[in-house]
C-alpha cells in the first residue's frame, strides 16, 4: 500500500469494525510503526487501538502521528539513557515505555527493578507491584512506567535515587468474553478463521493459504488457549515459528537457546519463587536442539510435569498449568528422513522416548514456506494485547469431551494418545468456535486433524523404541453410523518403505506379530543361494518364532519341490537366509508361508511383484492357518508402501471387516496353499 487511501474494506474488515470498535487495527499500520521502534508488536498495537482504530484515513494519520510521539518520547533507546536519567532528576518524575523485571538481592534482602532499554538497575520498587504482577520476577513485563528521582536516598551508603512511582502494564482492561463470544455469532466459520490469521499479520486470502495451511498457522495458539499442551514444531529456517511466543502476546516466555535450570523452571528451593511454567500461559523453547538442564534430573523433572501438569521439589508437590513448546530447524529433504531416520533426530539425545510420548501435538513445519512480504495483511485484525487477553480467559474453558459426542477412539489410541486428541480438538473449538457451538462435521475435520498431529508423534517413537509404540494405526468410529475411519499423516506418503520397484529374486515383505505383545512389524526376508552341501544357514539374530518358520518351509520345500517343477537337487546347495527389521521389532511370527515363498523365488530365479506383501502361517504338511489381526496388517502394508497383498484363503471373512478404505487402495489375494502363494506372488499364475 502506498498511502492509507488505498485500502478497500471487505466483508470481514466490516464486520471486525462493527462487532469490535475500538479492539481492532490495520496491520499495516504496525509494520510503518513497528520499523522505527524495536517494541514488541502488542506494545506498538497497544497504542494503535488506542489512537487508531478506525476507518477515516484522516483519524488515523492523525492517531499514527501521536502514536509515533508518545514512542519516541517514552520509548527510550539505550543510546538514550544518559538524557533520560538527565529528565528525570530535572522533572522529578517522567514517563517512559520500558520492559521491567525484578530480582531478588539476597544480600540486601530487597528487591530490585531493572529497566532493559535504559539500562538502569537498582532501580526501587514497592513489594506491592511484585504480588499484584509475579511475572516481574521472571522475565518481566512491558509496562507505562512511572520513574521518580530521590536524590535523599540512600541504601548501604550507595545512593539509589531512582524510584519506580507507578507501573501499568501494557494490556487491555475490562475483558468481557460475553461480548467476545457475541461478537464471533457474526461471522462465518471461513470468515472467522481469516479473521485470526489476520489478527497475526497475514492475508489468508493469498493462494499459499490453503485451508490446511491455515489450521497449521492458528494450531500455534492452541498452548495459549489451552493448559498443559505440549507441542513441538520442527521445519526450516524463517517460518516464523518463534513469532507467535515472542510478539504476539505477553504471557509466553520465549527461552533462546534453550539452557535453563530446574530453578528458573519450576521453583526455587532456596526462595521459594515460582518458576516459567508457574507464571507464564506458555513457555517456548527456541533452537529446541539446545535445550538443556545444568542439573541432569531437569528433564525428567519437565517429564514428569508434561505428563500431569505437577512436579516435586522437596517434600512439596506443585500444580501448574503452563504450556510447553518446542521449536527447531529440521534441515534436510523429508522423505529422505522419514526413510532413513525420524522426526526427531534434531532434538536433545537427553530426551528419549518416554520424554517425547508426552508431547500432545507435531506441528509439520516443513510444509510452511519461508515468510514472504506478499503473505502480510493490509487489512485490520485484532489488536494483539486483546487478542491475548482473550486467549489467557479461554483457557478457562474446555472442550475436552466434545470428540466423544459423536465419535468413539479406535483402539491404537492409548490413554496418552486420546488425552492428547482430546485437548488439540478443544484447543481448535476455543479458538474457531469460542462459543462452544460446533457441528458434527466440523468436529470430525478437527478430529482427523489432531489425530494426525499426535500420530505424527507415534510413528517417530515406534522407529525409536519398536514394539513398545506400535499402535500407530488410528482410526475413530461413528457413533451413528458405525463406520470406521483410519487417519494417516502426509509424509508416509513419501519416503515409504516399501519402494515401487521389483527386488532381487528370493526377496519378500511380510509382517510378522510379536508372540507376548501381539505387535505387529514388517520384514524384508531375503533368501541366497550358493553351492554348498544342503544347509539352512539363518542369517542375523533371528528370532525363535522365524527360525521355526524356516524349518517349517524347508520341510515343506523338500516334500513338494517336484510340484513347483524344480529339477535341482537341494543338496548341492546352501541357503543363507535373513529377515531384516525394518521397524525394530523383536519378533516376526507367523512368517512360514512368506520364508516358503522366499525360497521358491531364490530356487526358480523369479523375483516377486513389486510392493507385494505376503501374510500367512502354515504346517509343516502345507496346512494354511489363519493369520491374526487381518485389518491392523493390511493396514500398515498400506502404510508401508505396498499395493498387493497375499492372504491365506481361511481368513476370507475377516475381510468384511476391513474398512473399504484400505481395501480401495489395497489389492487383496488369497491362495489356497503354500504353493499357490508362491506362484501368485511371482505373478506366475
Amino acid at each position: 500500500m502506498n498511502s492509507l487511501e488505498t485500502l478497500v474494506l471487505d466483508e470481514i474488515d466490516q464486520r471486525a469494525t462493527e462487532a469490535f470498535p475500538g479492539l481492532v487495527v490495520r496491520k499495516d499500520l504496525l509494520r510503518r510503526v513497528r520499523s522505527a521502534f524495536s517494541v514488541p508488536m502488542f506494545v506498538i498495537e497497544f497504542l494503535l487501538g488506542k489512537y487508531c482504530a478506525t476507518t477515516d484515513p484522516e483519524i488515523i494519520e492523525e492517531g499514527l502521528q501521536y502514536v509515533r510521539e508518545t514512542l519516541r518520547t517514552k520509548y527510550v533507546k539505550p543510546s538514550e539513557r544518559e538524557m533520560v536519567k538527565s529528565r528525570i532528576k530535572q522533572h522529578g518524575v517522567y514517563e517512559i515505555i520500558d520492559k521491567v523485571k525484578v530480582r531478588l538481592v539476597e544480600t540486601h534482602d530487597k528487591y530490585w527493578a531493572e529497566l532493559a532499554n535504559i539500562n538502569l538497575d537498582f532501580v526501587n520498587i514497592d513489594e506491592a507491584y511484585l504480588r499484584k504482577h509475579e511475572r516481574l520476577v521472571q522475565g518481566g513485563i512491558w509496562a507505562e512506567v512511572s520513574l521518580g528521582y530521590d536524590e535523599s536516598y540512600i541504601f548501604r551508603g550507595q545512593n539509589r535515587p531512582f524510584v519506580i512511582e507507578n507501573l501499568k502494564p501494557i494490556q487491555v482492561s475490562n475483558l468481557s468474553l460475553d461480548r467476545f463470544r457475541a461478537a464471533r455469532a457474526q461471522f462465518s466459520r471461513d470468515e472467522w478463521i481469516n479473521f485470526i490469521l489476520r489478527s497475526l499479520g497475514l492475508e489468508p486470502t493469498h493462494p499459499y493459504f490453503t485451508h490446511r495451511v491455515k489450521l497449521l498457522y492458528l494450531s500455534r495458539l492452541i498452548p495459549l488457549v489451552e493448559k498443559n499442551f505440549n507441542m513441538v514444531e520442527l521445519g526450516p529456517r524463517g517460518t516464523g515459528k518463534s513469532f507467535v511466543y515472542q510478539q504476539v502476546s505477553p504471557y509466553c516466555h520465549l527461552v533462546s537457546g534453550g539452557q535453563t535450570t530446574v530453578a528458573q523452571m519450576f521453583v526455587n528451593l532456596a526462595t521459594g519463587a515460582k518458576g516459567l511454567v508457574a507464571l507464564w500461559d506458555t513457555v517456548a523453547f527456541d533452537e529446541a536442539a539446545g535445550v538443556s538442564f545444568k542439573d541432569k534430573n531437569g528433564i525428567n523433572i519437565m517429564k514428569g510435569f508434561m505428563e500431569d501438569g505437577n512436579f516435586s521439589r522437596g517434600s512439596e508437590i506443585i500444580t501448574a498449568e503452563g504450556s510447553i513448546v518446542f521449536l527447531g530447524n529440521l534441515d534436510g529433504d523429508i522423505e529422505t528422513i522419514v526413510k532413513t531416520s525420524h522426526l526427531f533426530y534434531p532434538m536433545p539425545k537427553e530426551m528419549d522416548a518416554a520424554f517425547f510420548d508426552r508431547l500432545h501435538f507435531y506441528l509439520p513445519g516443513w510444509e510452511l514456506q519461508k515468510t514472504r512480504d506478499e503473505f502480510y495483511t493490509n487489512h485490520f485484525g485484532f489488536v494483539s494485547d486483546y487478542l491475548a487477553e482473550v486467549m489467557r480467559a479461554l483457557r478457562k474453558d474446555s472442550y475436552t469431551d466434545v470428540p466423544e459426542r459423536y465419535f468413539q477412539f479406535g483402539s491404537h489410541l492409548t490413554g496418552r494418545d486420546q488425552k492428547a486428541v482430546r485437548k488439540t480438538v478443544s484447543g481448535l473449538i476455543k479458538l474457531i468456535h469460542p462459543d462452544g457451538r460446533v457441528t458434527k462435521e466440523e468436529v470430525e475435520e478437527y478430529l482427523i486433524f489432531a489425530m494426525e498431529m499426535r500420530r505424527r508423534v507415534k510413528e517417530q517413537l515406534r522407529k525409536i523404541a519398536g514394539v513398545e509404540y506400535w499402535d500407530v494405526n488410528f482410526s475413530y468410529r461413528d457413533l451413528e453410523t458405525g463406520n470406521e475411519q483410519f487417519v494417516r499423516v502426509p509424509e508416509m506418503g513419501g519416503g515409504l518403505i516399501i519402494e515401487p520397484i521389483t527386488l532381487a529374486p528370493g526377496a519378500v515383505y511380510t509382517i510378522g506379530r510379536d508372540a507376548e505383545s501381539g505387535k505387529l512389524a514388517l520384514f524384508l526376508l531375503q533368501t541366497q543361494i550358493n553351492p554348498g552341501s544342503g544347509r539352512m544357514i539363518p542369517l542375523g539374530n533371528l528370532s525363535k518364532a522365524m527360525k521355526e518358520g524356516i524349518k517349517t518351509a524347508e520341510a515343506y520345500l523338500k516334500a513338494n519341490i517336484h510340484k513347483l517343477g524344480i529339477s535341482l537337487d537341494l543338496k548341492s546347495y546352501d541357503f543363507s537366509m535373513q529377515a531384516i527389521n525394518l521397524q525394530q521389532a523383536k519378533e516376526g511370527a507367523e512368517t512360514a508361508v512368506a520364508f516358503f515363498v522366499s525360497l521358491v523365488s531364490a530356487l526358480l530365479g523369479k523375483p516377486v511383484r513389486a510392493q507385494t506383501v505376503v501374510l500367512g502361517e502354515m504346517s509343516v504338511q502345507g496346512l494354511l492357518l489363519k493369520v491374526t489381526n487381518l485389518t491392523e496388517r493390511m493396514q500398515l502394508a498400506l502404510d508401508s508402501g505396498a499395493k498387493y497383498v497375499l492372504i491365506p484363503s481361511e481368513n476370507k471373512r475377516d475381510l468384511a471387516d476391513v474398512p473399504d478404505e484400505v481395501l480401495n487402495k489395497l489389492q487383496a489375494t488369497f491362495y489356497t496353499d503354500p504353493i499357490n502363494a508362491a506362484i501368485r506372488a511371482m505373478g506366475l499364475e
